[in-house]
């Protein structure tokens, strides 16, 4: 019986990356780790976050098990992003939760794009302290791509599931 449990086990979490990104997939594969790795989160969804952190947050843990010492950073620019105002925190404990950990346990840093918030009238005071609130979020997903981050897109989702 431990045995039958242990290999659904088995086949229950390689069912869960059987949807990775192809860039996880072929990074996971090579000998030598890239400089970084940027996430950039852009969907329409104004819960998007709370698919999308968890899948980074399980990206960042396996490529850091390949890749102990990999820097890797998380901008988020879209709809989604609004989720991570102080106010939204009680609507979104999860998300919040989840982004904290990113940040302060696992080093991360997440960016927030100040332009698109002011063009909703909010200003850079209405996210918390643990997260970066980047002029613009497209310009920092950029910056990190000069300087030899792999970008990783996770941009919508279909039931639940990220769409690389």
């Amino acid at each position: 019986m431990k045995q039958l449990l242990l290999i659904a086990a088995l086949l229950l979490s390689n069912a869960a990356h059987a949807t990775d990104h192809p860039l996880i997939t072929q990074l996971l594969a090579q000998d030598k780790a890239p400089p970084g790795v940027v996430f950039e989160i852009v969907t329409g969804d104004s819960a998007g976050l709370d698919w999308a952190v968890p899948q980074v947050a399980d990206y960042a843990q396996r490529l850091r098990a390949r890749f102990p010492k990999l820097e890797i950073a998380v901008v988020t620019h879209g709809q989604e992003m609004f989720a991570l105002q102080k106010s939204r925190r009680a609507d979104s404990p999860e998300v919040h939760a989840g982004i904290e950990q990113l940040v302060k346990q696992q080093h991360i840093p997440v960016h927030v794009c100040e332009t698109y918030a002011g063009w909703r009238g909010i200003g850079p005071e209405a996210f918390p302290d643990y997260v970066n609130v980047a002029p613009v979020g497209p310009t920092q997903v950029k910056l990190y791509m000069d300087l030899g981050y792999v970008l990783i897109k996770i941009s919508s989702a279909v039931n639940g599931s990220p769409v690389p």
